[in-house]
């Protein structure tokens, strides 16, 4: 059975620690971390994880993997069911060192859910073998590249910037309307980004607009939705799709599809 309240990572004893939650759009987490590692996956609904350094955006099919010790906040895109692995430090051990995005093909899917919603309470031996199974899908998945690098705390205008990007990535919103909203000059947020991100503004919200549309269509969003809500064309949108990852989005879509039947 899952948890309803936060489980006890004091007690080393048990191997993993399950909690099932429901998180409203809108919602945001405060940063907070954990002393075992964990396990963020969303059944439905999308959610970016914003780590120190990066921020993952998670849709279905996707689990992000944080060692223990990684401070993280979480930012609830749609409503959000949530399925928590928490792997006692021993275990975690064993796993990357590193923040991931973990792909979640369909029999990790089922291990998680199985986990969560079984619990060890009924047949123990059947519960750690489903423990042994996870970990052994979880070191052979496939690792995502949807990380957006993030600056530090120590310019508040970056991070507000950053932010409100994350939050609406579309086009529409000039450079110099989020300038005057940070409350910075043009030239002075420029030399922030340069200095924080090592990167230029337009490369950066090219980022995070790449990862929402990949978000998206793995959800099955049409294109032509996806480029109108960001703010291209569709020809431009595939375009830049393309020069970026160096697939049309349909080849995407369609790359995606085969590699989930095949799972």
């Amino acid at each position: 059975m899952a948890l309803a309240a936060p489980p006890d990572l004091s007690d080393t004893d048990v191997p993993v620690q399950l909690l099932a939650r429901t998180y409203p759009r809108g919602l945001f987490i405060e940063p907070h971390e954990h002393v075992w590692g964990q396990l963020l996956y969303a059944m439905s609904g999308v959610m970016w994880v914003e780590t120190p350094h990066e921020a993952l955006v998670v849709p279905p099919q996707r689990a992000v993997w944080l060692p223990p010790g990684v401070p993280h906040g979480i930012r609830v895109v749609s409503d959000l069911q949530m399925r928590n692995i928490y792997l006692r430090p021993s275990l975690a051990a064993t796993l990357d060192d590193t923040v991931q995005v973990i792909e979640v093909g369909g029999l990790l899917r089922e291990l998680i859910v199985g986990l969560v919603e079984q619990g060890d309470e009924d047949e123990p031996e059947y519960y750690e073998a489903l423990v042994g199974l996870a970990l052994l899908e979880l070191r052979r998945a496939k690792r995502s590249v949807l990380k957006i690098p993030l600056p530090d705390d120590s310019d508040r205008r970056l991070i507000n910037v950053c932010q409100a990007v994350m939050a609406a990535p579309s086009l529409e919103v000039p450079f110099e309307q989020h300038a005057e909203t940070a409350g910075a000059s043009v030239r002075t947020l420029a030399r922030l980004f340069k200095e924080g991100l090592g990167m230029g503004f337009a490369e950066w919200r090219r980022q995070v607009q790449l990862a929402t549309a990949v978000a998206e269509l793995i959800q099955g969003v049409p294109v032509s939705a996806i480029a109108r809500e960001l703010g291209y064309s569709p020809s431009s949108f595939s375009d830049m799709f393309r020069r970026e990852l160096g697939v049309a989005p349909s080849q995407f879509c369609a790359s995606h599809s085969s590699h989930n039947e095949n799972l």
